[in-house]
C-alpha cells in the first residue's frame, strides 16, 4: 500500500503538467492529402445558392464520382473539385457533363467570395 501512495505522490505532479503542455504548438500544421485526382474543369459558375461545374465525361460521370473540397483562405471559400472514380465508358461528351452542389451541401452561405482551385480543360479541336 505504501508503494501506491509513493507512486501517486510522484505521478501527480507529472500528470498535472500534462494539461498545460501546448500540444502541437511547436509542430507545423500538415494538411492531409486530398482524395482522388484534381479534376480539370470545362467551366464553373456560382448562383445565389448553387455551384455548377462542367467536367469531362466519357459518358458515365455523375455527381457521386466527384468530391468538392472547401477550404477557407483569406476570407474566401476555395473549392477544389476532386475525381474519386474514373469514367471508363466509351461515349465521350464533347461539352462534358454538368454537376451541381447547393451552397448548403458545400457549407457555404450566399454572399461568400468563392474561387476554384482547378485547372481549366480547353476544348478539344
Amino acid at each position: 500500500m505504501k508503494h501506491a501512495v509513493v507512486l501517486g505522490l510522484i505521478a501527480a505532479p507529472l500528470l498535472a503538467g500534462c494539461g498545460h503542455l501546448p500540444w502541437g504548438a511547436d509542430r507545423p500544421t500538415v494538411q492531409a492529402p486530398m482524395p482522388g485526382q484534381l479534376e480539370p474543369l470545362h467551366a464553373a459558375a456560382f448562383g445565389k445558392d448553387v455551384a455548377v461545374f462542367w467536367v469531362t465525361s466519357n459518358g458515365c460521370t455523375d455527381k457521386a464520382d466527384l468530391k468538392p473540397i472547401v477550404s477557407r483562405q483569406g476570407g474566401e471559400a476555395v473549392i477544389t473539385l476532386r475525381r474519386l472514380e474514373e469514367d471508363r465508358c466509351d461515349r465521350p461528351l464533347a461539352d462534358g457533363v454538368e454537376v451541381k452542389w447547393s451552397f448548403e451541401e458545400l457549407g457555404l452561405i450566399p454572399g461568400d467570395r468563392i474561387s476554384v482551385n482547378n485547372p481549366l480543360q480547353l476544348p478539344q479541336t
